[in-house]
């Protein structure tokens, strides 16, 4: 069964505050010295402030509470069709270059009897998204997690990001995406529930 971090942590992002810590200002003062800057001048003298409080916030779904995210939204409900909450717009930090890659995400399962308030789906999508990441982990975890909440009879995720890391630097291909899926129950064993959904995912990228 997957563990989540600080299950005592609020459960939700939405009016946090995102404090300075004291060992990232420094660290960030020092890459500024080695790259040849000076940290103390007028341009950069609040960066290394700047940057460590952008880092509490880019970083702050490793203090969500996932029980307390989900806060008792899954119901008992009779349906049994495919429910998919698509172009879930999401931003992450790849944990290789700490470069940021960005996108959507198409979220969808087939009920069991129990369904999640809609809200929750892209909370989870921020909370695991909020993290030092790779696109094939984040793909999973959101898919995992839903999966164990509402124990459908499938459960479906796929992401399709840019990542800055190939468009700034390396190979430097502004229009390569990476797309990622993970398919659990039905979507995986059913050929048409698969399609389905797939379906779904072309008609979005259409439309973007």
């Amino acid at each position: 069964m997957p563990t989540y971090p600080n299950p005592n942590g609020p459960g939700r992002l939405e009016g946090l505050t995102f404090t300075a810590d004291p060992t990232i200002e420094r660290a960030v003062a020092a890459i500024l010295t080695a790259i040849g800057e000076d940290p103390t001048r007028d341009g950069l003298a609040k960066t290394p402030e700047r940057v460590a409080r952008m880092f509490a916030e880019l970083t702050a779904g490793y203090h969500i509470d996932p029980a307390a995210l989900i806060n008792g939204a899954v119901f008992d409900v009779s349906y049994d069709e495919m429910v998919l909450v698509r172009d879930i717009d999401f931003y992450s930090l790849c944990e290789h270059h700490l470069l940021p890659f960005y996108g959507v995400a198409h979220v969808a399962y087939i009920p069991q009897g129990k369904v999640i308030g809609l809200s929750k789906i892209p909370r989870i999508v921020e909370m695991f998204s909020r993290r030092l990441q790779v696109q094939e982990r984040l793909t999973v975890q959101i898919a995992d997690f839903l999966n164990e909440a509402i124990q459908p009879q499938g459960m479906a995720v796929a992401i399709e990001a840019i990542h800055l890391c190939a468009v700034m630097r390396g190979i430097k291909k502004p229009n390569a995406r990476m797309v990622t899926s993970a398919l659990r129950g039905l979507f995986k064993t059913s050929a048409a529930a698969r399609s389905e959904f797939m379906g779904f995912v072309r008609v979005a990228g259409e439309h973007r």
